[in-house]
This record gives structure tokens, sequence and C-alpha cells, in this order.
């Protein structure tokens, strides 16, 4: 009956916004990005960062495709619903089997394949009820039907044979499945939905304040249980300050400056902004956040004498190239971020980064507390640039003057 079908699924209108369901399930995603981070601390390599960084690639990758599907129909209405619970479900397998993605634990499950179903189920779910929601959009249907045709028949299938290898075969086998996916992605067509330029912005703003909250929670969980000192209060408010500016960077500005280009796009160009602006250039940040995360636990885990380190120990290796290169690759993402939407090039934020990619060097030579001290130096000193540089096209953007 055509009552009972609509009444399955909710279109979600041009004002809408995002749901709690919807904030919930991100809340879930996100504490995947944490084990993300715990998984490449546990072994500070670049092969064990290769890993996780492969990880992190195949949970974006999922986690895009809700974002757009949440777009479509509303996430709390329904049988979309019940899926986004069973999705759910799946991504908190997919989080709790990343310690085993690569390395099965004895006893138990086989911890590869496990990873592997789950995030196949996930998938699964998205494209079940984008095909319900595509019932009377012959358009949306088709997109459907040629994206799922190669996405999930090759990428799923080199993600299984995966799982069953070690070392290098899995990693390369993962990594096939996701570039397979995401170059499928790219030419199976644009006929994709956006409804709502509000809801889509807001929810990727949203994994990026999830993200840099548990950015956060990494300070904490390098200094918990230890006595307060004045070390661990210095570099816990340095921590928290270098988050503060990664948001200020995002949210001052540039957030606001794309949503309304995205808002004001129409058809193909609207489609477009959303998949370059968001699909791809929000990735990065995510990456350079988590980068961060490790970073971060490293330096508290120095300035609280973890493993017999003390004050005076310099950050080295993996654990600085994380903490610098983190903030660099999310101030690149953030330039490509605008640029995508305006063909505007922020060369503050470029020389930042350069500035930051100098300054690695210098930072073997001081102690873990002073290179986490002069990457927020850095960061305070282009936000500060800006708002002065800026003042008056900030106050126009911000509030309409």
């Amino acid at each position: 009956m055509p009552g009972a079908k609509r009444s399955r699924m909710t279109i979600v209108a041009e004002d809408g916004s995002v749901t709690q369901l919807e904030l919930f399930f991100d809340l879930v995603i996100v504490f995947a990005f944490t084990m993300v981070t715990d998984l490449a601390a546990h072994e500070t390599t670049a092969v064990n960062l290769l890993r996780a960084l492969v990880i992190l690639m195949l949970l974006w990758w999922m986690w895009i495709g809700y974002s757009w599907l949440g777009n479509v129909v509303k996430a709390d209405e329904g049988i979309a619903r019940v899926a986004m619970f069973v999705a759910m479900g799946a991504s908190f397998l997919i989080a709790l089997t990343i310690p085993e993605a690569f390395h099965d634990l004895p006893g138990g499950w086989y911890g590869p394949l496990v990873f592997v179903i789950a995030y196949l189920v996930a998938r699964l779910i998205h494209l079940w009820v984008f095909w319900l929601a595509s019932a009377e959009d012959e358009q949306l249907r088709g997109q459907v039907v040629r994206w799922a045709s190669g996405s999930l028949t090759v990428g799923g299938a080199l993600l299984l044979l995966g799982a069953h290898y070690n070392g290098g075969a899995q990693i390369g086998l993962w990594l096939g499945a996701l570039a397979w996916d995401m170059l499928w992605t790219a030419f199976s067509g644009n006929e994709w939905r956006l409804n709502s330029a509000k809801h889509f912005a807001e929810r990727y703003g949203l994994i990026i304040i999830i993200a840099l909250g548990e950015s956060i929670v990494s300070i904490g969980v390098g200094v918990a249980g230890l006595p307060i000192s004045w070390a661990i209060t210095l570099g816990s408010m340095l921590g928290l300050a270098v988050s503060g500016l990664l948001w200020w960077a995002y949210f001052d500005v540039a957030s606001l400056v794309v949503e309304h280009e995205l808002e004001h796009a129409t058809g193909e160009r609207r489609v477009q902004i959303a998949r370059g602006c968001y699909t791809y250039w929000h990735f990065p940040m995510i990456a350079g956040i988590v980068a961060m995360s490790l970073g971060l636990k490293k330096v508290l885990g120095y300035v609280g004498g973890a493993q017999g380190h003390s004050l005076s120990d310099a950050l080295y290796g993996i654990p600085l190239y994380a903490l610098y290169g983190g903030v660099v690759a999310y101030l690149i993402a953030l330039v490509g971020f605008r640029y995508s939407a305006t063909h505007k090039v922020l060369i503050p934020r470029l020389v930042a980064a350069v500035a930051l990619l100098a300054l690695i060097w210098p930072a073997t030579a001081l102690p873990a507390l002073g290179s986490l001290g002069m990457l927020c130096v850095v960061l305070l000193a282009l936000i500060l640039w800006e708002v002065v540089a800026y003042a008056q096209k900030r106050e126009r953007i911000r509030h309409g003057g």
C-alpha cells in the first residue's frame, strides 16, 4: 500500500538538521577512531602506522555513506531507525576488533575476519536503506545500482580475501579494496541526492567536534592516576589549547563560508561541493586529529614519567611526526576544503603548515613539553593573524555586517 510505504521513510527537508540518533551513531564511530589511536600507539613503527591508516580509511568510507543516507531520509523515523541501530551494533563490533584486525589474538573468533564481516554488514545495511529510499526516485535508484554493482562486489571480495592473509599482503589487499571503492564511487555518477545543505554541513562539523573531543580524552588518559603537578597542568592546558585552536580554525569562518556555498549551489554543483569539501577533504582533517592525538598521548606520557621518561626527554620519531604532521594535514585539508568551494587559497594557513614542517627538526632538541608549546605558539600566531588581518571579512561572514 502506498501509505504504508510512505510511513517507512521520511524524506529530509531542506531545513533539516542532524538527528540525535545520528549523533549517537557518530559517537560509536569516534570511539572506533580512538581505538585506531590506541592501535598506532601500541607499536610506533611505520608499518603499524600504515595499518592504523588503513583502518581509519575503512571507517571513514563507511561513515560517509551514512552521512549521505541521513541527508536523504531521516535516520530516526520508520525502518531507518531500526537499520541505524543494527549498523551501530556492527560499528561497535568493528571498533572492538580493531586491536586484532591485523593480528588475531589467541582464543575466540578469528579477529580479521570478524572485523571484515562486521564492516560489510554495516555497508550492506546502508545499501539496503538507500535501495528502499530510492523506490520512487528512478534517477537515484539508477545511481544506487551503478554504485553498488562495483563498490561492494569487488571491494568486499578484496577485504574478505585480505582477512585470510598476514603482513604486507593483507595491507595491500585492503588498500586495493579502498582504492577500488573510491575510484568506482568517483566514476559511477553524480546523481546522488543532497536534500539539506544545513544537515550535511552540520553532520561533518559534529564529527570534527567529537574527534577533537576525543583528542582531549587522549590527554586525560595520558596522565590518568598520576598526582597533579605543574608539568601535568601545563601539558594538559597546552594540549587543550591546541585542540581549541584547531576548532577555531574550522568553525570560526571556514565552515560558515563553505556551508553558504553549498546552500546556494544547485544540481550537480551541490553534489560536487559536498563530495569534494566534505567527503574527501574532511578525511585528512580526521586523520590529522587522530595523528595529533597520538602525539598528545605520548607527550603527556613523557610529562607523567611513563616508561621511565623524564621532563627533559625530547619527543622524537613517529610520535613527533604524528603531533606536528597531524596538525599540518589538518591545516592543508582546511585550505583544500575552502578552495573546493570558493577557489580561494588561504595563504596564511599554508605558511603555518610549512613553518610547522620546518620546526620538526628543531623540536627534536627540545623537551617534549617544549615541542608541544612551540606547536601551540604557531597555531596561536596563525589565528591571531587571521582575526586581525581579515577582521572586516570575518565580521561580515559571522554576523552579516
